[in-house]
């Protein structure tokens, strides 16, 4: 039986060790020619940061001069999550929900890549000041109106390179825990077709789904829907209507009455 390959090599660089080369013999007649080898410097334990300060969490995901994140690709993989979703469903329900559960871990993650980026920006901003008072770190909103802020602006800009185009509260009495976003071109639904007899499914339930993951992260329990509003001007006009639950709107009410913004 043949002995496997890094056991034949390690016999044979044993063998050849211990036999010295010409080469070798003739360094030993003369000690003076020998050259003598530099230490090796070990690298140094750790995460290497550049000297600017930026690592890879630092670099966005979407630039409009250099853009490292090719559009026509996004759709491409988006287009395959949407039919891989739709080969294991029964309706358009149950493909919007399995949609909305893709998008969900990816909401969790966006917040902490999010306040990573704020926390370190005001770091840097507060070093290269010459003032003695520092930025503090950001905080995790407390408040529902803190939190779509988040979402409508910076979460939105982080995602697409711009702000949502719209931020309402229901005016309706009896449900005072629904929020409106609305979007009135989502790029998730720009190269996607759907089939007239599907008319009511809009694929940006991936993004509520998004929504979602982040609000949970924040401890805000809501449901978050896409819902297809179309207009003469903004045929893919989409409406995100987010619901908390009970629990945040009885904490929203304690806040507000202790002062808390």
């Amino acid at each position: 039986m043949s002995q496997p390959r890094h056991n034949t090599m390690l016999s044979l660089s044993r063998t050849t060790s211990n036999t010295p080369s010409p080469a070798e013999k003739h360094h030993q007649h003369h000690p003076s020619q020998q050259i003598q080898s530099a230490p090796l410097s070990s690298p140094s334990p750790g995460l290497r940061v550049p000297s600017n300060r930026k690592t890879i969490y630092d670099r966005h995901l979407n630039r409009s001069r250099n853009s490292e994140l090719s559009r026509a690709s996004f759709a491409f993989l988006f287009g395959e999550m949407v039919t891989y979703a739709q080969r294991r469903v029964t309706g358009i329900q149950d493909l919007e929900k399995r949609l909305n559960e893709q998008g969900y871990p990816l909401g969790l993650r966006l917040l902490d890549l999010l306040f990573y980026r704020t926390i370190s920006s005001s770091t840097s901003s507060a070093l290269s000041s010459s003032s003695s008072t520092s930025a503090s770190p950001p905080n995790r909103p407390l408040r529902i109106l803190p939190l779509l802020h988040l979402i409508h602006g910076p979460l939105w800009r982080l995602l697409f390179g711009r702000a949502a185009d719209a931020l309402e509260h229901s005016v309706s009495p009896e449900t005072p825990n629904e929020y409106m976003i609305t979007d009135n071109d989502p790029m998730v639904n720009t190269y996607i077709s759907v089939p007239r007899e599907m008319s009511m499914l809009n694929c940006a339930a991936y993004v509520a789904g998004i929504i979602e993951g982040v609000c949970d992260g924040c401890g805000f329990e809501t449901k978050v829907t896409a819902h297809n509003q179309p207009t003469e001007l903004w045929p893919g006009r989409t409406i995100f209507l987010l619901r908390f639950g009970d629990t945040v709107m009885e904490r929203e009410k304690v806040l507000e009455r202790a002062g808390v913004k």
